[in-house]
């Protein structure tokens, strides 16, 4: 089908020239995916190794959705489940990709079934004329407040002191100011003790930069076991932090986090290296955390996200999801405009046009405001782009998928 031709048959189905309400409600014609391609991007992060893969899906109406996200080898074989498929079927799709081999996903190929995630829910907002977060329910806030992580905010200079640039950013827009407290380069001695000795000093300057009602945040990067995250909450306590992000490793979340909460009385936020809502559900359910660090493309895409984001509604946690690309970070624009709990975003990019990504983001004054373009509302030049996979082909060895009665899909 050619996307003259769905647009006619678009048009036939939903009278055009009626409001996007009614074309949201009006039968879909069908469509079919028929290629997925991964890109890198012009200068891809070294660090976070998965996080700037740019993802899209083609369809035979020439509809193309665009995501973000895993590598060749843990995209291929979810993307292969989506050739020939329809893509606005995109829960049935996710389970597919999701159970259709006998080991579960693991973090890396749940961040890969995430990107896919993201380019069918491009799509569809693309089909219905309309933002994501129009399809999920509407906004229920003028703009995602931030905090700042890397990007450079003007006035802040090399060399300037912690307090100085704690004023600045909160004088720029930001909701918060964060910092590690971890101020030590890479591949040298790190001393836990001896950073917590000098913690307190480092946060009295910065809640005085921010000022007496301003916030900030504080991140202990995993790097504290549990009895010196303990001791390092307890002396910042007074100077009343936004939250302390990750003050455990990981690995310890659902044995230690329980233990530091009855211990201490500071927010805590953690969970940017998670997966899916099972991980976060029990920390959720007993209040072991106050935010989740849940994101984009990590948890499994937006399908994901929004189950994620009920749970913690239900429980009254907000949402601090952690920064990853710039395409992931318009879909989270998009989702958490909808979620009615409290948000605050990471954001690095300070509203800056990437190369690739001609149009992206609408940042100012320290936030993200959500738009009205199509879908994710980003677009992409190619040429900026270098390919490295490509699959047309759809995966059916050693796939096997189950089915109740009524056609829902069941495990193994």
């Amino acid at each position: 089908m050619k996307r003259r031709t769905f647009l006619r048959s678009m048009a036939a189905t939903a009278a055009l020239g009626s409001t996007n309400v009614m074309r949201a409600f009006a039968p879909l014609p069908k469509m079919k995916i028929t290629r997925v391609r991964a890109y890198a991007p012009p200068n891809p992060n070294p660090l976070f190794n998965q996080s700037d893969t740019v993802v899209t899906i083609e369809t035979d109406a020439g509809i193309t959705g665009i995501g973000e996200g895993g590598f060749k080898d843990t995209l291929s074989q979810s993307a292969g489940r989506l050739i020939g498929r329809d893509p606005q079927h995109i829960e049935a799709l996710w389970q597919d990709m999701n159970r259709a081999f006998f080991y579960p996903a693991g973090r890396e190929k749940t961040d890969a079934i995430g990107a896919l995630d993201l380019a069918l829910w491009d799509i569809k907002g693309k089909v219905l004329g309309m933002p994501v977060h129009q399809i999920l329910g509407g906004a229920v806030r003028n703009y995602c407040e931030c905090y700042n992580t890397a990007g450079i905010i003007p006035g802040i200079t090399p060399g300037m002191s912690i307090k100085d640039r704690a004023r600045i950013t909160i004088e720029a827009g930001y909701r918060a100011f964060r910092f590690g407290a971890v101020d030590k380069p890479a591949n040298t001695t790190f001393n836990t003790r001896e950073r917590i000795s000098h913690l307190r000093e480092e946060c009295e300057q910065v809640r005085e930069g921010v000022g007496k009602d301003g916030d900030w945040c504080i991140d202990f990067h995993q790097r504290f076991d549990l009895s010196d995250a303990i001791r390092g909450c307890n002396e910042i306590e007074s100077l009343a932090p936004f939250f302390v992000e990750d003050p455990v490793r990981t690995e310890a979340f659902l044995q230690d986090l329980p233990i530091l909460r009855n211990k201490v009385n500071v927010p805590l936020a953690a969970g940017e290296e998670w997966g899916n809502r099972w991980d976060f559900n029990k920390l959720v359910e007993d209040h072991s955390i106050d935010f989740v660090r849940a994101t984009l493309p990590n948890v499994g895409g937006i399908t994901e996200m929004m189950k994620i984001a009920a749970i913690c509604e239900t429980h009254f946690v907000g949402i601090v999801p952690h920064f990853t690309g710039p395409i992931a970070t318009a879909a989270l624009v998009n989702c958490l405009s909808t979620f009615p709990g409290q948000v605050l975003m990471e954001y690095n990019y300070q509203g800056r046009t990437l190369e690739h990504l001609p149009v992206c983001l609408d940042f100012k004054n320290g936030k993200l405001y959500p738009n009205e373009r199509p879908g994710l509302g980003v677009e992409l030049d190619y040429k900026r782009l270098t390919k490295f996979a490509e699959i047309t082909e759809p995966v059916t060895a050693r796939a096997q998928t189950y089915f109740r009665p009524d056609g829902s899909i069941t495990n193994w």
